[in-house]
């Protein structure tokens, strides 16, 4: 159902731009409803052409919003956070971040104890309403928050409340993951450009697959294994693929870089670098 209440996107990058077109395809929004905001003007044209309210100013952005959004880096969350605390208001705004290894205290630091204050790792399938997105806040944040950030991102794809401490780890498997996953696809793409097809059929055919496998895993509640074992038969092609795959090291290469992921994101907001 649409609604008129503001919302201000801190951070017009590719996530923040994937959630704020998610919200307008998905009917929550206008895009004149939703404020997106960046540090300098050119990025923000297409946004402003295509009817969004934009801005540099945050100040100015947190203003009129009832649902503030801050998708910026964590290096930089400290330096937007004390810009905007002193136009935050408990009784009728919500702050919710996707900023990696920010951790809710770490903000209550800057904005006080009173605003409920959520987290979201969500990942860019939002654009397209097919994010895995986690959220997570403290068992005292108003049900009000929380029912606003379930139907925020449940409009963009399946969510999920988790403890926080399982956030960073969330980051990896769903925020990076979605990359993994795309990697997989350009890589079977590849293998079937060798076996015969036009690369832009490949992809096409592979990506499709890939949404099939993960349809069969939702819809059936089955182990992917289970599945695999209705596709393999003795002596089969499936099989032998498979095998070679393994042989290669295909598994412990995705359970390696996923661990990985997640260890450097456990870094990021007290390094202060660029993930």
């Amino acid at each position: 159902m649409m609604s008129n209440e503001r919302i201000a996107i801190i951070g017009g990058g590719n996530l923040g731009s994937a959630i704020a077109r998610g919200l307008v395809a998905a009917g929550l929004r206008t895009p004149s409803a939703i404020t997106i905001t960046r540090r300098s003007e050119s990025p923000l044209e297409p946004f402003r052409d295509a009817g969004f309210d934009t801005t540099t100013d945050n100040v100015l952005a947190v203003r009129g919003a009832s649902l503030v959004i801050v998708a910026v880096r964590p290096k930089q969350m400290n330096g937007v956070l004390e810009r905007i605390a002193p136009e935050l208001d408990a009784e009728r705004q919500i702050l919710i971040s996707t900023a990696t290894d920010v951790r809710i205290d770490d903000m209550r630091t800057h904005v006080g104890n009173d605003l409920p204050v959520l987290r979201a790792m969500p990942n860019i399938g939002v654009a397209v309403g097919e994010s895995m997105t986690c959220l997570a806040c403290e068992p005292a944040t108003p049900e009000m928050a929380k029912a606003t950030a379930t139907k925020i991102f449940s409009a963009l794809g399946t969510t999920a409340f988790i403890a926080e401490d399982q956030m960073t780890p969330a980051t990896a498997l769903c925020a990076c993951g979605i990359a993994f996953f795309l990697r997989a696809i350009r890589a079977a793409s590849q293998g079937g450009v060798q076996v015969g097809f036009h690369a832009d059929e490949a992809i096409r055919l592979a990506a499709q697959t890939a949404r099939g496998a993960a349809a069969l895993i939702l819809e059936k509640a089955s182990h992917p294994e289970s599945l695999i074992d209705t596709v393999t038969t003795p002596l089969g092609v499936t099989i032998a693929g498979l095998n070679e795959m393994e042989h290669r090291g295909f598994s412990s290469a995705l359970i390696r870089g996923i661990v990985e992921s997640a260890e450097r994101a456990q870094q990021l907001y007290a390094d202060k670098t660029d993930a």
